[in-house]
């Protein structure tokens, strides 16, 4: 099933809800940075969303060192941020 791209207008109005989130513009997505008290609590975040991107067969780009982790949602096949990123990072504040 193919998915489209949003239109930009429509991603920031979306990040409205999502207010720990920004646009990239230049490299179509959306990120995240996020920092835990250690590695554990860092690499357990990272588990439980990474259990939730595979269910949902959407997997972000993330980059980990010690105690931060930053998150980048986009979808490649569509060339952009689509509804799947949206809800990606909704569940990802969720494990936030």
């Amino acid at each position: 099933m193919k998915i489209d791209k949003l239109p930009e207008d429509q991603i920031l109005a979306m990040l409205r809800s999502l207010p720990d989130w920004s646009y990239d513009g230049a490299a179509q997505s959306i990120i995240r940075h996020l920092t835990f008290a250690d590695f554990a609590q860092a690499f357990g975040f990272m588990t439980r969303v990474a259990i939730c991107a595979e269910k949902a067969d959407h997997h972000p780009e993330w980059f980990n060192v010690y105690n931060r982790v930053d998150i980048k949602l986009t979808t490649h096949d569509a060339g952009g941020v689509t509804q799947r990123d949206i809800d990606l990072a909704r569940a990802i504040d969720g494990f936030a």
